[in-house]
């Protein structure tokens, strides 16, 4: 046994570090994010729905606000700049942390002097209004060394620190919630303590070590990339928060605390792609500099099939996931779950197509695909939600990012045929017939579910087919792993 375990150790300590990389940053996603929908349940069943809604709506408010004050600068123009500035990454950093500073200082100063006016438009007093502020100044210190560690392989305190996080946001929730009658502020409440003190420590400690609170080239550098991208990144919260916001005003918070929880279901996808992508960017990026494009294109075909095929499974188990996560009073919102599960995948088609336009710093075409399909989304939604209610907002959510990913796709191509790249990096016959698949399977999705022997057959068959052909599949996602397996790391 000993033996067993010092030669699953040497292989363990074998390995490349990208590859124990992109395999802990997945851990990280599923530990952080599945620990989330674990306890939904919890807070579903001690909040009203009123509450629960209103909490909803504070998080999405959240991350429509967050655009504008922190420019979302730990985003594209983060990565390029590790390149950019590699000998001085640190300093990059907290010069970063002193622009959001900047920038979230003045519209502070902005809603002290409007403060009536802005509670009344977001729905909140004063008290949550500065509570969200606490979270605007500190939360993108986390962001941007989360975005470092990534782009330098090193995992390990990411490991550690978001266990902790994963841990003691819930902890405290639950004590708050029980213990207060206004549950939705104190669940909201809970979670700027836990995000306070955690990024509290880590703005000190990157201020420290960057030494750079202003740089006139960094803060040049960044402004010029991110401040174009501005309406691209709000386009992105649109078209991810705006639902919620939009039912809130137009119907009520228990609907949205409904659709909230089907939009989870779907969304547990982004588990997967954000874990995915993490690893997949610098990675994407290291290799398009150096010219591997059949590495890039195996490795994203192979990405591809995964995502469609855990997407459709998904989809047939929406009934039952809408039972786990919510009570009967939450049990209609299984029919939003097919369409908010199609729009992650094209969701993850974007994050292919957007490296290519990061890469090259072509701002216009992402702004232009971006701004036109969250206009759109707005205009649908204010179509028929009215007349359809809040399951509606899945269906136009799910084509505007149909939209929003066609629309990238075609700039990406562009790019890769004028830098003359093949365009083959993309996979654009897997991603055209994996696309038809999970739309398909969307539509049809809502009728398959008044039938249940045909879903569980389904999931059975499916069961037996990964059983069956696990040593296969294994092959395969090693053959991903081995593909991404580099000889340098960028330094």
């Amino acid at each position: 046994m000993r033996n067993k375990i010092k030669a699953l150790k040497a292989k363990y300590l074998g390995i490349p570090v990208q590859v124990k990389a992109s395999v802990w940053f997945a851990i990280c996603s599923l530990l952080q994010k599945g620990l989330s929908i674990i306890t939904v349940p919890i807070f579903t069943r001690l909040m009203s729905t009123e509450q629960y809604g209103y909490y909803t709506a504070y998080i999405s408010w959240y991350n429509i606000l967050l655009v504008f004050t922190s420019l979302n600068l730990f985003y594209g123009v983060y990565n390029n700049a590790m390149m950019k500035f590699r000998d001085d990454r640190a300093g990059y950093t907290s010069s970063m942390q002193g622009l959001v500073w900047m920038s979230t200082g003045v519209f502070l100063i902005l809603y002290l002097i409007f403060r009536n006016q802005v509670n009344d438009f977001l729905g909140m007093n004063t008290i949550l209004v500065l509570m969200l502020f606490t979270e605007l100044l500190l939360t993108p210190a986390f962001r941007f060394w989360m975005a470092s560690k990534r782009f330098e392989f090193k995992y390990q305190p990411i490991v550690a620190v978001t266990i902790i996080k994963t841990i003691a946001n819930p902890v405290l929730g639950l004590i708050l919630v029980l213990l207060s009658e206004k549950r939705d502020i104190a669940r909201i409440a809970s979670i700027v303590i836990v995000e306070g003190i955690i990024c509290s420590i880590i703005t000190i400690y990157q201020f420290y070590k960057g030494k750079k609170f202003f740089s006139k080239r960094y803060w040049k550098y960044a402004l010029l990339f991110a401040v174009p991208l501005l309406p691209h990144y709000l386009a992105g919260q649109v078209l991810s928060q705006s639902d919620r916001i939009m039912i809130s005003k137009m119907i009520g918070n228990s609907e949205v605390a409904i659709y909230s929880i089907a939009y989870n279901i779907g969304l547990l996808m982004n588990i997967f792609t954000v874990a995915i992508n993490n690893s997949y960017t610098p990675w994407f990026y290291q290799n398009l500099e150096r010219r591997r494009y059949l590495q890039i294109q195996r490795v994203t075909t192979i990405i591809m099939y995964i995502m469609a095929a855990v997407i459709i499974l998904l989809m047939f188990c929406g009934p039952e996931a809408i039972a786990i996560l919510g009570s009967s009073e939450y049990q209609d919102g299984m029919y939003a779950v097919p369409p908010v599960a199609a729009g992650a995948f094209f969701m993850f088609l974007y994050n292919i197509y957007v490296d290519v336009e990061f890469y090259f710093e072509k701002k216009g075409y992402v702004l232009f695909s971006s701004v036109a399909a969250a206009s759109l989304n707005i205009l649908l939604n204010l179509i028929f939600i009215p007349i359809f209610g809040y399951v509606a907002a899945a269906y136009t959510t799910m084509i505007c990012y149909i939209i929003y990913s066609l629309l990238h796709n075609y700039f990406a191509k562009s790019i890769c045929r004028h830098r003359g790249i093949p365009e083959t990096i993309l996979s654009p016959k897997t991603a055209l017939a994996l696309s038809s698949l999970v739309v398909g399977t969307a539509l049809i999705m809502n009728v398959i579910y008044k039938y249940m022997k045909i879903r569980y057959g389904f999931i059975i068959v499916s069961s037996i087919v990964f059983i069956v052909e696990r040593k296969k599949i294994i092959a395969i996602i090693h053959g991903v792993l081995h593909t991404m397996k580099e000889k340098e790391t960028v330094k």
